[in-house]
Parts: structure tokens; sequence; C-alpha cells
């Protein structure tokens, strides 16, 4: 009998923890190859395209669009056409009652393939070797907590997942007694699912649901260029090709273009209520459900700033110079074409390995200082669904062009959600500007475990005194936040009065 495989939710970065599907590309009943793109996995930070592992047919769908399953989680199954229904049933069944959930390793392989490296982009297939006996099944929506898990109680203690924490308190299930199987012991939705089970109680599969909606134009697209696939996920998205850029071969709306105004328009669910007001115009109230990402986001920096003491130091540049050098590189190599954001990211990187005590990560677990040799800097970049930072490495190596491509790269997949987790996850610094934006100053929060970040605001003119007389200069002010637990205040002071100095003498950034 020829082989039945499996898809699983593959792990991409060491924080991942499950994975939610946003989009089969391929139909049930469809042959593929190794390589070919299978379906879109959206995590907390990305959305990513799982590739094909092995060569096959997708016989069986268990994960349908929308459905969130832990890392390892079954989402599909496939073997060769000659494979019966009633076998792939028959395996389907061997898996237990929630054929959605990641098996348990019954080999060393299995293992293995379990704990694959970080940077895999696909999951590996498990192969069907046995039945094993399937277990009681649970109905669907049936809870039922024994007495001996009873007993929620809030605490700031407790270590799980925003979705394991809503249903605990309203299952009234005490999470102190559930053991998480997450990083760092964190409790995932399919901890207390096991824990319950295992304590003679009921918790069926529970799974999270996203809401498509998408903008329709009315526009007849079936005269533009465009390729194969960009028109397939265009159709199949209700996106109109008129709204996509044109940034393909021979004038073409490329795959990479329906991707942006799909994720430029994720959409979130909402739900209006209306407010009655005595003696006013009635008004609605929209409430706007939090994705994945705006949840990492808010927890990651209500951590930051509650752990972390936060204490901020500023300084204004006179940026003339750089601007002036700027514009001279701009007209004499006419394939650059530099920011000033790219040229402020080298000078912090210059300062950074000049002050090396403020190119630091802060590890809690072991109350240690991490100091980097190479100034790898995280950019904040706006995307539609929150913000990410992607990482310009060892910065201070590149020149100023390698720096304006590799941000100008970086920016354009993150906003498309092609970055790769170590992109993002890491650095040892960050830059926030909100320049571009007409902000003069402000303060950011700390990107933990990084142990400082810089804030830049718009460059303008402002009246300076110079020798005693009023002038007129261009200015910028960079606010730098830093974690007191591990860089004082001289040290800080120190590294901004370097930046200061590479900003306004910018020749010193060349050499």
């Amino acid at each position: 009998m020829s082989e039945i495989k499996t898809l699983e939710i593959p792990k991409w970065g060491l924080s991942m923890e499950e994975g939610t599907i946003a989009q089969w590309l391929i139909k049930e009943g469809d042959s593929f190859n190794k390589g070919d793109e299978i379906c879109e996995i959206e995590t907390t930070k990305i959305v990513n395209v799982l590739e094909a592992p092995f060569a096959g047919t997708l016989r069986k769908i268990l994960a349908k669009d929308g459905d969130t399953l832990p890392v390892g989680g079954l989402i599909a199954v496939c073997a060769d056409s000659e494979v019966s229904d009633a076998e792939i049933e028959k395996f389907i069944a061997s898996l237990g009652g929630s054929a959605a959930q990641a098996p348990e390793a019954s080999s060393e392989q299995s293992k293995a393939e379990t704990s694959a490296p970080v940077a895999e982009k696909t999951a590996q297939p498990q192969t069907a070797a046995a039945s094993a006996s399937a277990p009681a099944k649970v109905a669907k929506d049936d809870y039922a907590v024994p007495e001996s898990l009873q007993g929620y109680q809030t605490s700031n203690e407790l270590f799980a997942t925003p979705h394991a924490l809503k249903l605990a308190e309203k299952h009234n299930v005490n999470l102190a007694k559930v053991t998480g199987s997450g990083r760092e012991g964190r409790i995932s939705v399919q901890d207390i699912q096991k824990a319950v089970q295992a304590s003679g109680g009921q918790w069926p599969d529970v799974r999270q649901q996203t809401q498509a909606k998408v903008v329709k134009s009315t526009a007849d697209d079936s005269q533009v260029l465009a390729t194969p696939v960009a028109r397939r996920l265009a159709k199949q998205w209700g996106i109109n090709l008129n709204d996509c850029r044109v940034s393909g071969t021979r004038g073409r709306v490329c795959k990479e273009d329906v991707e942006a105004v799909y994720y430029r328009n994720n959409p979130v669910s909402v739900s209006e209520q209306p407010v009655q007001c005595a003696a006013q115009p009635q008004s609605t109230v929209t409430t706007v459900a939090m994705n994945g990402m705006r949840k990492a986001i808010a927890s990651r920096l209500q951590a930051a700033k509650r752990n972390a003491p936060h204490f901020r130091l500023v300084v204004d540049l006179n940026v003339e110079a750089l601007q002036k050098l700027r514009k001279q590189i701009n007209e004499t190599v006419p394939q650059v074409k530099l920011s000033i954001n790219d040229m402020l990211i080298k000078a912090a990187a210059a300062a950074l390995i000049k002050v090396p005590e403020v190119n630091v990560q802060f590890d809690e677990a072991t109350q240690s200082i991490l100091q980097f040799s190479q100034a790898d800097i995280s950019v904040a970049v706006a995307i539609p669904n929150g913000l990410i930072t992607p990482i310009v490495k060892a910065a201070n190596q590149k020149s100023l062009a390698q720096i304006s491509d590799d941000m100008r790269d970086l920016a354009t997949r993150a906003k498309t959600g092609k970055l790769q987790p170590d992109e993002f996850q890491g650095g040892s610094f960050s830059i926030s500007n909100l320049g571009m934006l007409g902000i003069k100053q402000f303060d950011a929060i700390i990107n933990p475990p990084q142990g400082a970040i810089m804030a830049l605001g718009a460059s303008e003119s402002r009246a300076v005194v110079e020798n005693g007389n009023v002038v007129v200069r261009e200015i910028v002010t960079a606010t730098l936040s830093c974690d007191h637990r591990v860089i004082d205040g001289a040290v800080g002071a120190k590294f901004l009065a370097s930046f200061k100095q590479f900003v306004e003498n910018p020749a010193l950034i060349l050499v």
C-alpha cells in the first residue's frame, strides 16, 4: 500500500507556538510537487507560505481557513490516488478524537521531526506506520471540567496564551493545576484540554476563527496584465487587479502585488452596537477584535514597560552637513537613493561600536547582559496589522548604499508578510523614526530583550544660538530610552554624544 503522509503546522521562529490557516492555495484532490505552495499560515508576526516537503496528492484537509493549531498540529492528509477513501478515513480515525492536533511521536524519527530547527520553512511529513487505538471522542462544544481542576484564579504569575486565559476563566479552570508544554512552560488551550481529559472530564478541540472580508472594485480587470498566479489569487480573494500596484516583469501584476492588497485590507471581526444618548443624534460604537499580532505587541510592550525601568535622554542634532552629503551622493551616484534615515542608522551603528555598553540585550532568565560585537539594528516599520522591526544586520560593516538597499527590501517584505523569523527576531538596538509623519519628538518603549531604543523626530528649521548669534539650522531631536537595569545614565549620555558627533560630522561614517 502506498504511503499516507501528513502536513503539519511548521515552527517558524523560537517564539512560535501556534499558527492560523489563512488561505489554502490548493484543493482536496489536487496533486502537487515538492516545493509547491500549499497554504498560507499566519503567526503573531508574519504570514508565510507552507511549501510542500514532498510530492503527492492532497486527499483530506483537516484544518479549514481560520483554524488555529499548535506547532506540529496536523492540517492535511496526503496520499497517492490508489489509496482508497476508506483507508484515508481509517488513518484519520487512528489519530484520535481530534485529528487536527499533533499526535504523540512514536519513534525517534518523529521526535526529531517535532524538534526540527527553527529556521526550517516546511513541516516534515509524518508517515503512517501503524494504527493506534483511538481515545474516547469528545462531542463538539461539550465542556465538562472535573472538580479537581476547578477554581480559576486570575494571577500575574500564570503564563498562558490569551486564548487559554479566556477559556479558563469562562469554564472555571484552575490554570495553576495545568502543566504548560510551550516555551518556558507557557500554557496553551491544548494543555488545558489534555489536563481536563486526563482527569476524566471533557474538553473539545477549540479553534480560533477569523473572518474574511476584502474590498471589491467594480472596474473590469480582465485586460490588466498579470501573472497566472496573481490572477488566480486575485480571483480567490476577490481583489480587483486595477487596485494592485504593478511591480512584476513586463509591466505585469505579480503575486506579491496581489498579496500587498490582501494584507493591507486584512480584515478584523467587528460588530456595531448603537449607543443611545438623550436628545442627541444616534451614534455607533465599533468593536474591533485584536488580531494575533496586535495581541503579541500589546503583551510584549506591556511587559517591557512594567519590567524595564525606563529613563530617557534627549539631544538635538544639526543635520545640515548630513543632508548635504546625502544630496551629493544621490546626485553623483544615480543608482543610489539614500534617505536621512539610512544615514542615521549608519551613524547609530558607528556609535554602538564606539560605546558597546549600549549594544546589549538583557537576559532576564540568567540575569546577565549580552554584549554584541556587531550592530544589528532593528528598525520599526508600520504594517497594516501593527508594527514589526526588521533588522539591518552588522550595519557598522555596511556601506550607506547597502543599508539603503537592505532597508528598502526589508520594509517591502515586511509590509507583504514575507520576512523570515531571523530577519525580525533579535537585534541589539532599535530605531523608531516618525519624522516622516511630522512628529517633532516622542518617547519609545524598549523592544525587549534589547537595552535601548532611539526615537527620531522630523528634520525642521529651528532658531539656535551659535557664538552669541541667533541662526537658523536644520535640527532633528533624538530621544534615547534606556533600560536602567543594564545601562546607566552616563553610558547613555556617552552614546548620544558619540551619535551626535557622527551625525554632525558625517565624513566619519564613511571611513
